[in-house]
């Protein structure tokens, strides 16, 4: 009932799609049923700091960086399972364990997938309204507000803030969790962020619109015009370079805590 509301909610506020809602109630209702109130709590925490800084100064994002996103803050069903994705999956398996030890490393990877996603939206909501260029990971050079791969130091202090918040709140939440926690995430979180980073500036598929001359994720740019591929892999759009992330960010946080209890 609650992932319901709360859905029902941000669709009303236009965070969500009916697609997302759908998407929203599952990845809850696992989490919730499976992982307890700690991890539905800390999921809730994601969506929520997500969706308003997705909507905070949302027409200076619009009027810098919005034809380049292949979507807007309107979450859609994709966007859900790209960043949630992961963190459900782990829950299912962290329920459906009885081990504690497997369930101590589940947990971990939890936090560092739920981490990413936070700290790469914190990340992207922040650095577009950096008031410097971005610079490419890959290479250090100015590029244009909103280009993938590009990364600034308020976004990327934003990241490192998202994931140690996310980790905090977990910690904060789950009486009798590690100390480690808040720092696993923080360190996973801000390590998945720079990955979907270069992800995208290697590898995700970029477009080119004729029209106004500009690079875009988008395969019908803003102005209406079909784009042409740029460069980068045809399938690997940014909801599957969210997933990926996510990914890794669960795959450190696991390996840190397996190191730490060995």
């Amino acid at each position: 009932m609650l992932s319901s509301a709360i859905g029902l909610l941000a669709y009303r506020r236009r965070s969500l799609s009916r697609s997302g809602i759908a998407g929203a109630v599952a990845t809850g209702t696992t989490t919730f049923g499976l992982g307890g109130l700690s991890w539905g709590l800390s999921l809730i925490f994601f969506f929520v700091s997500s969706s308003a800084l997705s909507h905070f100064r949302a027409s200076a994002k619009a009027a810098t960086a919005a034809d380049k996103f292949s979507k807007g803050s309107q979450r859609d069903l994709g966007q859900v399972i790209a960043n949630g994705g992961i963190a459900t999956l782990l829950a299912l398996g962290y329920g459906l364990s009885r081990s504690t030890r497997q369930q101590s490393l589940l947990e971990a990877g939890y936090i560092g997938a739920l981490a990413t996603a936070t700290a790469d939206t914190w990340g992207t909501e922040v650095g577009v309204l950096s008031a410097q260029a971005p610079r490419l990971i890959t290479t250090g050079r100015p590029t244009a507000t909103g280009t993938s791969g590009g990364i600034t130091l308020p976004g990327t202090i934003a990241s490192a803030a998202g994931a140690f918040a996310l980790g905090l709140v977990f910690w904060l939440l789950k009486r009798g969790s590690s100390l480690t926690l808040p720092a696993i995430a923080l360190l996973s979180g801000l390590f998945g962020s720079l990955f979907d980073s270069l992800l995208g500036a290697t590898v995700q598929a970029i477009y080119y619109c004729p029209t106004c001359a500009k690079e875009t994720e988008r395969r019908v740019h803003n102005c209406g015009t079909p784009t042409r591929a740029l460069r980068g892999i045809g399938w690997l759009n940014n909801d599957i370079v969210n997933f990926l992330s996510t990914l890794s960010g669960a795959v450190l946080a696991l390996l840190l805590r397996w190191g730490l209890r060995s």
